[in-house]
């Protein structure tokens, strides 16, 4: 049953295989891979015929599947050479070219079999059979990258190729495999493996007629982790290879000979790797001889917007960031940071740096040269005298003598000098080339505007702190115009009245309360007052208004009515300032003898004056601008900062004025519940 399984799904794999290479011959389209995978559907016909007619382990077979192999790498091939991007990955062709070898190595090795008899048939047999699953492992690989280095955008054309091939190969890795660690050719495994080539005829005619012209697009960004493991998979080919020649000349010290091979090749393999000057020079091997640039822009771009937009309360500060997202394109293991101040340039930031550090960084000579020409200093040009003249005067000797300097980068923001990036050596020494100049000199350009924009915000911060200290300033000036006013009319009583003993305590009262709330706009210009309103308690409203009026000494009739046991909810010093700022302005509108007027509500308080009122677009567009007065000697402050103390207690402002007849602040509150404690304001 096994051996009728192998014949007829060899044999129909051969007939579907053949039909669809001549179904390819017949499209007059002509290209590359067209041709290539026509071979290897020819091939693949070939062999599955000879399986099917001579059998598995014929010569003819051998050969013809060797051939197969060789074709379908070929094809492989040129697919990823359509790319014009993947035409200088050389590294990459070499490795089919090894894989090709190893499998003419087996078509060699199935002739020496065949002409030679003895003991040694079997080692050549074991020999050709680890050939054939080095050629599966390595088929199995270099599609895996074939599929991996296409953009995710242009996989689905190769997609179902790639299954396919990694199928057949599969299966063959499978079978080898057993016949390796059984001694012989499990059937069962070979008429599955005819089974499934007939399975893999349907998904290459699929794939063929999704893509036919096997047009790709490649990407850079697993070639190297796909080199990895093709470098690993060549060492366990080695290695298996290794053991197997010291299993036949080892003797009795074979078990001993193989673990100390394979710890010590593990061993020193690790001991390389681990290396950051060998996997500096691998990075650097594998951008010159695979790539047609240095750089990947779009990987290096995004390390770098990275390492600058690092969040997080454990960041480094920005500073430190740039110099190592600008010392992270090149792999410079340390950098200085320079920042523009005066005419020269002195330290802002170090990163790695091990080197002294001089006090003064760098002349007004190199900051004028990095400004004017904004090019990159390359020292060891300037070292060896082969750099212009004004490079010469420019750079400061301590950097020529400081091995580890290897660069300038000036960093300029719309033409002006923001500071320089020094860059030490990286760890695989070497010149500054033009892809280096070019991303350097961007690189430069950006993080100049990361910093001019950082120094925007200082200066922001520090305009902001002194608008902050202005405004306390220009409502301390309005409070102490007050205390100005309260303490001129005292003095001017003093000149009537000072015999009164009476009058002289009210006066030293006076006096003291004038001082304590001059202390209070001191501590209130000071940068640690933050100048919030204190929690808002229910509180009575008629001591706060006694209060206020004891301060203006009588000087002008002002009537209380109302609710004098009104309880509201505040803060009675805040309360006190706008009830004070009011009453002032209500009396300064008012005519010398004009009686004014407090009205308590249950949670209002309304201040009246019968003054020469306002206008409707005064109160509507200017009354509570600051700054903004009626008055001659006004500052326009008062009502401004009234209406900020109030509101910021919860409550509202508001104003009705006619002209001619006068003007009735309102200060509404918030009414006290039953449950809110009760605080007397005296």
């Amino acid at each position: 049953m096994t051996a009728t399984i192998i014949l007829w799904s060899h044999a129909l794999a051969a007939l579907l295989f053949a039909g669809l290479a001549l179904s390819q011959l017949r499209d007059r389209a002509v290209s590359v891979p067209r041709a290539a995978f026509v071979a290897a559907l020819g091939m693949t016909a070939l062999w599955t015929l000879a399986v099917a007619g001579i059998g598995s382990q014929d010569l003819t077979t051998r050969i013809t599947e060797s051939l197969r192999n060789i074709a379908w790498l070929a094809f492989m091939l040129a697919v990823l050479r359509r790319d014009p991007a993947a035409r200088q990955a050389r590294a990459v062709t070499m490795i089919y070219g090894v894989v090709m070898l190893v499998a003419l190595a087996g078509i060699v090795l199935s002739l020496i079999q065949s002409t030679v008899t003895g003991d040694i048939v079997q080692g050549i047999a074991a020999v050709r059979i680890l050939l054939r699953m080095m050629v599966a492992l390595g088929a199995l690989v270099l599609v895996h990258h074939l599929y991996s280095a296409v953009a995710p955008g242009a996989r689905g054309g190769i997609r179902l190729a790639v299954v396919a091939l990694a199928a057949m190969w599969l299966g063959d890795l499978s079978l080898y495999t057993a016949a390796y660690l059984g001694g012989g050719w499990p059937m069962e495994l070979i008429a599955t493996r005819g089974l499934a080539m007939v399975a893999i005829v349907p998904v290459l005619a699929i794939a063929v007629h999704r893509n036919g012209d096997w047009t790709l697009k490649l990407s850079r960004t697993v070639t190297w982790q796909s080199l990895s493991l093709v470098a690993l998979l060549a060492y366990a080919g080695v290695t298996v290879l290794a053991i197997s020649a010291i299993d036949a000349f080892a003797g009795g010290y074979t078990r001993l000979a193989q673990t100390a091979f394979v710890f010590g090749s593990a061993a020193a393999l690790l001991t390389l790797l681990s290396s950051p000057a060998i996997k500096a020079w691998l990075r650097v091997m594998v951008a010159k001889h695979l790539f047609n640039h240095r750089y990947d822009y779009r990987a290096e771009w995004t390390r770098f917007t990275d390492t600058l937009g690092k969040p997080g309360e454990g960041a480094p500060p920005l500073e430190e960031r740039i110099v190592k997202a600008v010392a992270d394109v090149t792999d410079s293991s340390a950098g200085l940071l320079l920042v523009a101040d005066g005419g020269g340039l002195s330290l802002g930031a170090t990163w790695n740096w091990d080197g002294a550090v001089p006090g003064a960084m760098a002349s007004e000579a190199l900051a004028e040269f990095l400004a004017h020409g904004g090019r990159i200093v390359e020292l060891d040009s300037v070292r060896a005298g082969e750099a212009t003249p004004v490079e010469l005067t420019a750079v400061p000797q301590w950097m020529l003598d400081a091995p580890a300097a290897w660069a300038i980068v000036p960093l300029v923001h719309l033409n002006q000098l923001i500071g320089a990036i020094l860059l030490a050596r990286p760890p695989i020494d070497r010149s500054l080339d033009w892809e280096d100049f070019d991303l350097l000199r961007i690189a430069g350009r950006q993080v100049a505007s990361y910093l001019a924009e950082a120094r925007a915000h200082e200066a922001l911060a520090d305009a902001r702190r002194f608008d902050e200290f202005n405004r306390r300033f220009a409502f301390i000036m309005h409070d102490v115009k007050n205390l100005v006013s309260q303490l001129t009319l005292v003095a001017r009583n003093a000149e009537r009245h000072a015999d009164n003993p009476d009058f002289r305590a009210d006066m030293i009262a006076t006096l003291k309360d004038s001082v304590g709330r001059m202390n209070e706009l001191l501590a209130r210009l000071s940068q640690h007052n933050s100048g919030r309103v204190e929690e808002p308690l229910a509180v009575e409203l008629m001591p706060i208004v006694e209060r206020v009026m004891r301060r203006r000494g009588g000087s002008h009739p002002i009537a209380i009515t109302g609710k004098r046991d009104a309880v509201a909810i505040a803060d009675p010093a805040r309360l006190e300032q706008a009830l004070g700022h009011l009453l002032q302005n209500a009396i300064e509108a008012s005519a010398a003898g004009e009686p004014g007027g407090i009205v308590l509500g249950a949670s209002t308080l309304e201040v009246i004056e019968t003054g020469a009122g306002m206008s409707a677009s005064f109160v509507r567009d200017r009354l509570f601008r600051p700054f903004v007065s009626t008055k001659d000697n006004g500052f326009g402050i008062g009502a401004f900062e009234a209406r900020q103390v109030v509101q910021a207690m919860g409550g509202t402002l508001d104003v009705v004025s006619r002209e001619g007849e006068g003007t009735r602040f309102t200060i509404a509150l918030r009414e006290a519940l039953a449950p809110v404690k009760m605080e007397r304001a005296a």
